[in-house]
C-alpha cells in the first residue's frame, strides 16, 4: 500500500457510508467528511457565506448568520445552474480543507486517510485527490426503505432524492472496490470491511 493511501468513499443516499466509514476508523483510518466541512463553511461566520449571499442573496441566509439549508435545499432542487453554482461555490472549499486535513493526517502517522464523499462522482473535482474509490451499493429498493425508515421521507421524496444523484451504474464505473451492503448484518458487514482494510494495509 502506498505511504498515506487516499481512499474516497461514496454511495448513494442509504447505501451505509456513515457506518462504513465509522468501521474504517476504529481500524485506524482517519476519516475525513465532506459534508461536516461544508456544515462547517456554511454556519455563521463560515468562509463560504459571503460567496452564497452574493449569488443567492440575502433571502437564503438565516437570521444567525449561516445557511438556511431548506431554503437553499429547496431553491436548487429543481434547478440545476443553481446547483451548479452552489457546488462551484462550495466544492473548491471543501477540497482544499480536505487536501490539509489529509496533509495534516499523513504527516502525523495514518497509512490510510478516508474521505468520505457523497458526490464524488457527481463532481469531477474529486477524482484527481484520491488514489483508490470504495463504492458502497445496494439496491434502490433498499435506499428507498432504509431512507424512509430513518427519516420519515415519503417515498416519493426519496426517489426526488435519487434522481438527483448519480446512477448506480455510474458510482460502480468509477471504482476501485465494492461493498454490496445488502441483506448484511452489522456483524456481516464488519467482517467485509475488515477483509478490505486488511488489503488497504490497516
Amino acid at each position: 500500500m502506498p505511504e498515506g493511501l487516499r481512499l474516497g468513499l461514496t454511495g448513494g443516499i442509504g447505501s451505509g457510508k456513515s457506518t462504513v466509514a465509522s468501521l474504517l476508523a476504529g481500524l485506524g483510518a482517519r476519516v475525513i467528511d465532506a459534508d461536516a466541512i461544508s456544515r462547517e463553511l456554511t454556519a455563521a461566520d463560515g468562509q463560504a457565506i459571503p460567496a452564497i449571499r452574493e449569488a443567492f442573496g440575502t433571502e437564503v441566509i438565516s437570521t444567525e448568520g449561516s445557511l438556511d439549508r431548506a431554503r437553499m435545499r429547496s431553491l436548487v432542487f429543481g434547478d440545476p445552474a443553481a446547483r451548479r453554482r452552489l457546488e462551484q461555490i462550495l466544492h473548491p472549499l471543501i477540497g482544499l480543507e480536505s487536501r490539509r486535513q489529509a496533509e495534516h493526517a499523513t504527516r502525523t502517522g495514518y497509512r490510510c486517510v478516508v474521505l468520505d464523499i457523497p458526490l464524488l462522482v457527481e463532481s469531477s473535482h474529486w477524482r484527481p485527490q484520491l488514489d483508490q474509490v470504495l463504492v458502497l451499493d445496494c439496491t434502490p429498493r433498499t435506499q428507498i426503505d432504509r431512507v424512509m425508515q430513518r427519516s420519515g421521507l415519503t417515498q416519493a421524496e426519496v426517489e426526488a432524492i435519487l434522481a438527483q444523484q448519480a446512477s448506480r451504474r455510474q458510482r460502480l464505473r468509477a471504482a476501485d472496490h465494492v461493498i454490496f451492503n445488502e441483506g448484511l448484518s452489522l456483524a456481516e458487514l464488519g467482517q467485509v470491511v475488515h477483509l478490505l482494510a486488511s488489503r488497504l494495509g490497516l
